[in-house]
């Protein structure tokens, strides 16, 4: 029964990580998906049972997630910046070249 879910848990996360729609998205899913593999086969090295497999499966996946959306590249342009109108209206519009040099 813990094996049909470990593989069932597994398959869902492969199928979300093909939905995911922007790069961090993207990164985020296939590090969940190596990290849980990874960790799921150190977690059996170690433990040699189900629960250890579990266990370096669950952490590996969430280690590889954090570091997978931690180390997406940042493109220029892309940061949102709040700016505030003459009339007094705050509003979100894409960082202009005073973000970049430090004059904001």
């Amino acid at each position: 029964m813990r094996k049909t879910i470990a593989v069932s848990a597994a398959l869902l996360a492969l199928a979300l990580a093909g939905c995911a729609q922007t790069e961090q998205q993207q990164r985020t899913g296939t590090g969940a998906l190596i990290g849980g593999a990874g960790g799921a086969l150190v977690g059996q090295a170690i433990g040699g049972n189900t629960q250890s497999t579990v266990i370096g499966a669950a952490s590996g996946a969430l280690l590889g997630a954090v570091v997978g959306s931690a180390t997406t590249p940042q493109r220029r342009g892309e940061e949102m910046c709040r700016y505030r109108a003459p009339d007094g209206r705050i509003y979100v519009a894409r960082c202009d070249d005073r973000y970049y040099s430090g004059n904001y």
